[in-house]
């Protein structure tokens, strides 16, 4: 799958290169450009570039929360 089939919005998660080897990135998908993305993650907006892009899937939703013991 490559991200422009992605619909913005889509929960994703997207490795990437970094200076050293590969990090994740798990979000939302916010947008999409010519050379770079952007996904909302529990940490804040990454910006991606497309060229750096080694793997791009969708995931499911999150789990809802657990309820605490009384």
């Amino acid at each position: 799958m490559t991200l422009p089939d992605v619909p913005l919005g889509t929960r994703v998660v997207v490795r990437y290169r970094i200076e050293g080897g590969c990090t994740d990135a798990l979000g939302y998908l916010r947008s999409r450009g010519d050379t770079e993305c952007t996904v909302e993650t529990k940490r804040g907006l990454a910006t991606i570039r497309l060229a750096d892009i080694v793997l791009a899937k969708t995931v499911p939703p999150p789990p809802p929360p657990r309820a605490r013991p009384a």
